[in-house]
């Protein structure tokens, strides 16, 4: 029998179940999640399961299971079943779907710790760790940046000034899978029960790291390419792994594009530090672009502030912006639209109940009128 104790469960999420309609039927966590089915690891072994119709055609893709989800499944045939219901999602790490204003993509759940995986090649970009970071810390989930491919030639030095803000906020880990002590140092930061999930761009190491947490090749991984000289993109899926004798992992496909979508962007400021700046600002509202009295533009100006992380901070928060807004303009349609589906049903009501006492006022008639000898 397996213990899901491992896997992050925990007598909250037995509360939580408590509540289903089906608290009577076995519970698993989703492991992977396929075109049209879910793998998922119960007391009983890993099942193969699919949705109810119910679950399928009235929730929103946001809605379905993603990986790390906690459901309750009805078995049916040796290892098959179908998924009934599912517990209220917490930490959930999410997306700007591609091409949309405000829709949001899941990318896991019930996630304890992101790591922000980059290579110290011409993949290292403090830029792109900063807008993980702001999703991730929206999401409450504590990030943390890892610098993967340490073996490889770079400038130390030049890191290190580039992401000081950065080691300021979150650890920041250097490794590499051919220096054994890098990775002891990241299996020392996970803890039992926990769920790390693993994001960043493709050819990173992300898999071949998450094998050496493990100690043994769970994941598929592919050689460095000749002509790149990079890691060739393996992960096709999210897919979660069970390190030995501590947490689980969740590995991911390598990104191209991570649209923030963060409804709050007053931690941004201070995720990036330029909040002890913003607070001397002669004006609340400064936006730090031509105020008078902007201690955030003399901070830059004394070398005290990289430009680069102004110009980070402005976008990032531009890009929150345009989210929430759209954001609440679809939630003001849904609302609308709601109200004027309740009106028509109101109306069809209105409009039964009227044809209906008219047809009791004709009935009323003539019988009347066959009492009085009319008929």
């Amino acid at each position: 029998m397996t213990n899901l104790n491992i896997y992050g469960w925990t007598k909250k999420l037995n509360q939580l179940k408590q509540n289903s309609t089906h608290n009577s039927l076995p519970h698993a966590r989703v492991t992977i999640v396929h075109r049209t089915c879910y793998e998922v690891i119960s007391e009983n072994g890993i099942f193969l399961c699919e949705l109810t119709g119910n679950m399928l055609f009235r929730k929103s893709d946001f809605e379905l299971p993603c990986v790390g989800d906690w459901i309750i499944f009805q078995p049916f045939d040796e290892n098959k079943g179908i998924i009934v219901d599912m517990l209220p999602r917490e930490r959930i790490l999410f997306r700007k779907k591609i091409g949309t204003m405000a829709d949001k993509q899941a990318i896991a759940s019930y996630v304890d710790k992101a790591f922000i995986v980059q290579s110290l090649d011409n993949n290292f970009n403090p830029r792109r760790a900063e807008r993980f970071m702001a999703q991730i810390l929206d999401a409450g989930i504590q990030p943390v940046l890892v610098l993967n491919k340490a073996d490889l030639d770079f400038d130390k030095q030049a890191v290190d000034d580039a992401i000081k803000h950065i080691v300021r906020q979150i650890p920041v880990f250097f490794t590499s899978v051919r220096f054994s002590e890098t990775i002891r140092e990241l299996q020392e930061s996970i803890l039992e029960g926990e769920t790390v999930v693993f994001v960043g761009s493709s050819g990173v190491g992300k898999s071949s790291l998450v094998n050496a947490l493990c100690e043994n090749s769970a994941l598929a991984v592919s050689e460095i390419s000749v002509s790149t000289g990079k890691g060739r993109h393996t992960s096709t899926r999210r897919e979660m792994v069970l390190m030995k004798n501590s947490g689980v992992l969740i590995d991911t496909p390598g990104v191209r594009e991570f649209g923030l979508a963060v409804d709050n962007s007053d931690s941004l400021a201070e995720m990036l530090d330029i909040s002890d700046f913003e607070k001397s600002c002669r004006f609340a509202d400064c936006t730090h672009t031509n105020e008078p009295g902007c201690t955030v533009l003399q901070a830059i100006e004394n070398g005290r502030l990289d430009p680069k992380i102004l110009e980070s901070y402005q976008k990032l928060q531009r890009e929150a912006w345009h989210f929430s807004t759209s954001e609440h303009e679809k939630r003001q349609r849904v609302k609308h639209f709601a109200k004027v589906t309740d009106n028509e049903s109101y109306q069809k009501k209105l409009r039964q109940w009227n044809a209906s006492q008219e047809t009791g006022k004709e009935k009323k008639q003539k019988g009347g009128e066959k009492r009085n000898g009319l008929r």
